[in-house]
């Protein structure tokens, strides 16, 4: 008891000879204000990345490339924790500095470890960054048909380190988004169909040719997928027996192939009709 008593009379000694002296209590009053310098600093710093991180994922919305709408609200909170975590992590750095505390060791061996880190996962923080780019400047979304390599599919899923793409034949691929080199999105913009009528060399060809428009602006009413009047460009191709006629067809993107099928059913059906043999 009594050397709980001598601490506090030492103690209390002590705070009257130090901390009363005006010297002492304007270093105080300065550091606490360089805290709350600090303290609001920081808070400022997260607030505007807040903004900035909403304004991006405003921007995302009105992109024509389709996102799943979890997943972009899962990405802008990872990316708000990380600034968070990163501001946060500095601002107590700099206060534990204010209070006098000796940063160099802290510092040098968060250092090595972080070199430590580094050396063992760059493959794994090369699939992050690039995925990070993947996501953020829209180079492709779920549902989106794209090829990497020759993987070519529907985009089942873009992760921070992984991609999925299913191919039309049912095959998964996972490609680590480091091995990522280049892509070709075939979803972005309307796909072009194109059909060649191949016809003998005896044949009228402006007969041929109005039977084809007539064909196509049918063949328009029958499916959604085109999305302007199918044109009748006119002779390709003059070979020794026969003509090539050729058709576009502005669709949808990726569904170039279905009307492209389309157009060769109508097509033979019409000519069929009038009795007319393809080559």
């Amino acid at each position: 008891m009594a050397f709980i008593m001598n601490y506090f009379t030492d103690l209390t000694q002590w705070v009257r000879e130090h901390l009363t002296k005006p010297e002492m209590l304007a270093s105080i009053f300065w550091i606490i204000v360089k805290i709350i310098l600090i303290y609001i600093v920081s808070k400022v710093c997260i607030k505007i990345a807040d903004k900035t991180i909403s304004h991006m994922m405003a921007a995302r919305d009105k992109s024509p490339l389709k996102f799943d709408r979890r997943r972009t609200n899962t990405i802008g909170s990872l990316i708000h924790n990380l600034i968070a975590y990163t501001v946060n992590l500095i601002c107590i750095m700099l206060i534990l500095g204010q209070v006098g505390l000796n940063l160099g060791p802290l510092l040098a061996g968060a250092g090595v470890l972080g070199l430590a880190i580094g050396f063992g996962a760059q493959s794994l923080v090369k699939d992050v960054i690039t995925g990070f780019f993947i996501i953020f400047e829209d180079q492709f979304g779920v549902g989106d048909v794209i090829q990497i390599d020759s993987f070519k599919g529907t985009v089942e899923e873009i992760g921070i380190r992984v991609t999925r793409i299913k191919s039309w034949t049912g095959e998964v691929h996972i490609i680590p988004n480091g091995n990522i080199k280049q892509v070709t999105n075939f979803s972005t913009y309307n796909s072009l169909a194109v059909v060649d009528v191949t016809i003998p060399h005896h044949l009228n060809i402006d007969d041929v040719t109005q039977i084809l428009k007539d064909t196509v602006k049918h063949v328009q009413d029958l499916t959604e997928d085109i999305v302007k009047q199918p044109e009748v460009l006119g002779v390709q191709v003059v070979g020794t027996t026969d003509l090539k006629i050729r058709i576009i067809a502005e669709c949808k993107p990726t569904r170039q192939f279905n009307v492209t099928r389309l157009l060769n059913i109508e097509i033979k059906k019409r000519l069929d009709s009038v009795q007319i043999d393809t080559m």
